[in-house]
């Protein structure tokens, strides 16, 4: 069957290679994160579907290439047009395909989707030049020329949201494009795919095989006719892709793990920063950038604690479809038990549990109660390791040296929340803070204009604005000599 029907939307299971549909002779099983329920059967993609669409990609990187940032653009425009006509099918879409809640969907993740498309559309033409500068009366000409096809490999947390970080650049840039979507979450890669022949978007410009890590995702890593790799997800596999990648001496990007820090002074406003802490239990805690580690002032603790625990005791737990809900499922089995290993054995260790700390047995399923340890050992799991799962730790500290001696010891550098009443001191925190993104009495504000990636082992690179075409694009100085003209 080469069409599945979800919530009353048809959507292709087949890969999107060249402008065509193609089948593999096997599949992999889809199903929904809020009950279990069936959703497909998807094509399951290796090297012969990567191959096809690496060539197909090739082939129409010439012709993209040419037509410039405006012509380009134009198409892109477009097709953020057509998602915005489609946020209420996306939306619905990803919510049975990974359980995010559906009121983040329609009002934030999928305009987010088509924002993305559109501000790097119209950064390629208006905002992507450099200042000609001189040097001994020679002319620097800097310039960004698309440099091939992009493999682009995105994760299960925000789908189509995360992968248009990346395929809004990429195109943009001029490069042709082969997606991977994570193989728990295909659906709405695969009805973004039909938006982009709806758009006008030449075929090979645009494609997506679907499968596995191990399988798709490898041949396409090690494929010699790769331009450039975009990766979000963990450590070990970033490894593995840059392995792969070497061989080729292959550009890559990584976005990768988080063991964030959310810091709270003595002089900060507490109700400010339980509202914060709280917070980072968003997507039921499967967000990369959350502050998983609360850093709190002696002083304050207690007070911080009951007010933490008041606001996290309102949250409501349930089916992500239902506006009342504020925490849905894990996505998979798989991620379960891995969430629930880290709290079973962090249990296991003496740990103080004093919240959560177990499925929601009222729910059945998925779906892994909102927890907090309190206090937990220095340098135990599960302080150091990413759980990426609704589990928070909260530790204190006595001075502004001690805090950022702890916010600073993990191996991850991904990002940090700082919540603080003093300007001045928030300033001198910050300084001496090794993340790639900050906030500061703050949470989850993100402008495409910044740079946004981790320090650390929490990625390579960074996206955003011209970063992203530093990536995407083979950067050139053309240096013109005032002499020798003719004419």
């Amino acid at each position: 069957m080469n069409f599945v029907e979800v919530v009353g939307i048809q959507v292709d299971t087949r890969h999107f290679i060249g402008g065509e549909r193609i089948a593999s002779t096997e599949t992999f099983t889809n199903t929904s994160p809020i009950d279990g329920s069936f959703l497909g059967e998807i094509s399951r993609g290796g090297t012969a579907e990567v191959d096809l669409a690496v060539t197909a990609a090739r082939n129409a990187f010439p012709a993209w290439a040419a037509m410039g940032p405006a012509k380009r653009g134009a198409l892109l425009l477009k097709l953020a047009e057509l998602v915005e006509a489609n946020i209420e099918n996306l939306a619905q879409l990803e919510t049975m395909d990974n359980g995010s809640l559906l009121r983040s969907h329609r009002r934030g993740v999928m305009p987010r989707v088509a924002m993305n498309i559109r501000f790097f559309a119209e950064w390629a033409i208006n905002e992507l030049k450099h200042e000609v500068f001189e040097t001994r009366g020679h002319s620097n000409n800097i310039s960004w020329d698309p440099s091939g096809v992009a493999a682009l490999i995105t994760p299960w947390n925000a789908p189509l949201m995360l992968a248009t970080w990346k395929v809004g650049p990429a195109l943009a840039a001029g490069d042709t494009v082969v997606l991977k979507p994570a193989e728990w979450t295909p659906l709405s890669a695969s009805f973004f795919a039909d938006l982009t022949v709806k758009a006008g978007i030449p075929a090979g410009v645009f494609n997506v095989v679907q499968g596995f890590g191990r399988e798709a995702g490898a041949a396409l890593t090690a494929h010699p006719g790769i331009s450039r790799i975009s990766f979000t997800g963990s450590v070990p596999t970033a490894k593995v892709i840059a392995h792969a990648a070497a061989d080729n001496l292959t550009p890559c990007s990584f976005e990768l793990g988080g063991k964030s820090p959310l810091l709270v002074f003595d002089n900060a406003d507490l109700d400010l920063a339980a509202e914060l802490a709280v917070e980072q239990y968003d997507n039921a805690g499967q967000v990369c950038l959350s502050g998983t580690r609360i850093l709190v002032h002696e002083s304050v603790a207690d007070v911080f604690a009951e007010k933490f625990r008041d606001r996290a005791a309102k949250l409501t737990q349930g089916d992500p479809r239902d506006p009342e809900t504020d925490i849905g499922p894990q996505i998979h089995q798989t991620h379960f038990d891995r969430v629930k290993g880290f709290v079973d054995r962090a249990k296991t260790d003496g740990q103080s549990i004093v919240m959560g700390g177990e499925p929601n047995s009222e729910l059945g399923g998925l779906y892994f109660k909102p927890t907090l340890v309190k206090n937990p050992a220095p340098g135990s799991e599960i302080v150091t390791a990413e759980v990426f799962g609704p589990v928070l730790c909260m530790q204190t500290f006595t001075s502004d040296e001690q805090a950022l001696e702890m916010a600073n010891g993990t191996e991850f550098g991904l990002a940090a929340v700082v919540v603080s009443g003093s300007r001045a001191h928030a300033d001198r925190i910050t300084k001496d803070l090794v993340a790639g993104t900050i906030w500061v009495n703050c949470f989850f504000v993100r402008d495409l204009r910044a740079p946004f990636g981790g320090s650390k082992k929490s990625g390579v690179g960074r996206e955003g604005g011209n970063w992203s075409f530093d990536f995407y694009a083979d950067v050139k100085n053309t240096v013109i000599s005032p002499n020798g003209w003719k004419e």
